[in-house]
Protein backbone atom coordinates (compact mmCIF):
# COMPACT_ATOMS: atom_id res chain seq x y z
CA UNK A 1 0.00 0.00 0.00
CA UNK A 2 1.52 3.29 -0.70
CA UNK A 3 1.49 6.51 1.73
CA UNK A 4 -1.71 8.31 2.72
CA UNK A 5 -2.35 11.66 3.81
CA UNK A 6 -5.69 12.47 5.42
CA UNK A 7 -7.06 15.96 5.38
CA UNK A 8 -9.58 17.21 7.88
CA UNK A 9 -12.74 19.18 7.10
CA UNK A 10 -14.33 21.45 9.12
CA UNK A 11 -16.94 23.67 8.92
CA UNK A 12 -18.44 27.05 10.08
CA UNK A 13 -21.69 24.67 11.31
CA UNK A 14 -19.45 22.83 13.59
CA UNK A 15 -18.84 19.79 11.44
CA UNK A 16 -16.16 18.01 10.66
CA UNK A 17 -15.10 14.70 8.65
CA UNK A 18 -11.70 13.00 7.27
CA UNK A 19 -10.63 12.11 3.80
CA UNK A 20 -7.41 10.05 3.92
CA UNK A 21 -5.69 9.74 -0.08
CA UNK A 22 -2.96 8.46 -1.59
CA UNK A 23 -0.06 10.94 -1.50
CA UNK A 24 1.55 10.32 -4.35
CA UNK A 25 -2.44 11.48 -5.87
CA UNK A 26 -2.20 15.01 -4.39
CA UNK A 27 1.09 15.32 -5.46
CA UNK A 28 -0.35 14.20 -9.05
CA UNK A 29 -2.96 16.92 -8.63
CA UNK A 30 -1.19 19.94 -7.19
CA UNK A 31 0.22 23.07 -9.07
CA UNK A 32 3.72 23.69 -7.64
CA UNK A 33 4.12 23.65 -4.01
CA UNK A 34 0.46 23.24 -2.96
CA UNK A 35 -0.36 21.65 0.04
CA UNK A 36 -2.63 18.96 0.24
CA UNK A 37 -5.35 20.93 1.64
CA UNK A 38 -5.46 23.32 -1.09
CA UNK A 39 -5.80 20.62 -3.31
CA UNK A 40 -8.42 18.60 -1.93
CA UNK A 41 -10.27 22.25 -1.75
CA UNK A 42 -9.73 22.84 -5.30
CA UNK A 43 -11.39 19.97 -5.67
CA UNK A 44 -14.05 20.33 -3.93
CA UNK A 45 -14.93 23.95 -5.07
CA UNK A 46 -14.84 22.46 -8.97
CA UNK A 47 -17.12 19.78 -7.22
CA UNK A 48 -19.95 21.93 -5.91
CA UNK A 49 -19.73 24.22 -8.80
CA UNK A 50 -20.01 21.59 -11.31
CA UNK A 51 -22.86 20.03 -9.30
CA UNK A 52 -25.19 23.44 -9.14
CA UNK A 53 -23.81 23.79 -12.75
CA UNK A 54 -25.78 20.86 -13.70
CA UNK A 55 -28.91 21.46 -11.68
CA UNK A 56 -29.28 24.37 -13.55
CA UNK A 57 -28.70 23.97 -16.99
CA UNK A 58 -28.74 19.83 -17.29
CA UNK A 59 -31.70 19.06 -15.12
CA UNK A 60 -35.07 19.48 -16.57
CA UNK A 61 -37.92 21.89 -15.95
CA UNK A 62 -37.01 25.33 -15.14
CA UNK A 63 -34.73 25.19 -11.78
CA UNK A 64 -36.36 27.67 -9.25
CA UNK A 65 -35.58 31.03 -8.22
CA UNK A 66 -33.47 29.80 -5.14
CA UNK A 67 -31.20 27.39 -7.13
CA UNK A 68 -30.49 30.21 -9.60
CA UNK A 69 -29.74 32.17 -6.93
CA UNK A 70 -27.19 29.71 -5.01
CA UNK A 71 -25.67 28.97 -8.72
CA UNK A 72 -24.93 32.77 -9.19
CA UNK A 73 -23.35 33.08 -5.61
CA UNK A 74 -21.45 29.92 -6.25
CA UNK A 75 -19.98 30.69 -9.14
CA UNK A 76 -19.35 34.61 -8.06
CA UNK A 77 -17.12 32.47 -4.80
CA UNK A 78 -15.37 30.19 -7.30
CA UNK A 79 -14.37 33.60 -10.03
CA UNK A 80 -13.32 34.24 -6.52
CA UNK A 81 -11.30 31.59 -5.06
CA UNK A 82 -9.43 31.13 -8.98
CA UNK A 83 -9.39 34.50 -10.36
CA UNK A 84 -11.56 33.05 -13.63
CA UNK A 85 -15.15 32.10 -14.44
CA UNK A 86 -16.16 28.00 -14.39
CA UNK A 87 -16.44 28.78 -17.63
CA UNK A 88 -13.02 29.89 -18.95
CA UNK A 89 -11.46 26.99 -16.64
CA UNK A 90 -13.81 24.19 -17.85
CA UNK A 91 -14.07 25.84 -21.20
CA UNK A 92 -18.52 24.91 -21.13
CA UNK A 93 -20.58 27.09 -21.21
CA UNK A 94 -24.15 27.89 -22.16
Amino acid sequence: MTDTITITVESSDDGTDEITLPENLIEMLSEGEEDAATVVSDIAMFGCAQRIHGAIHHSQGEPSQEIQDVESETMELFEERFGATFEELTGHDH
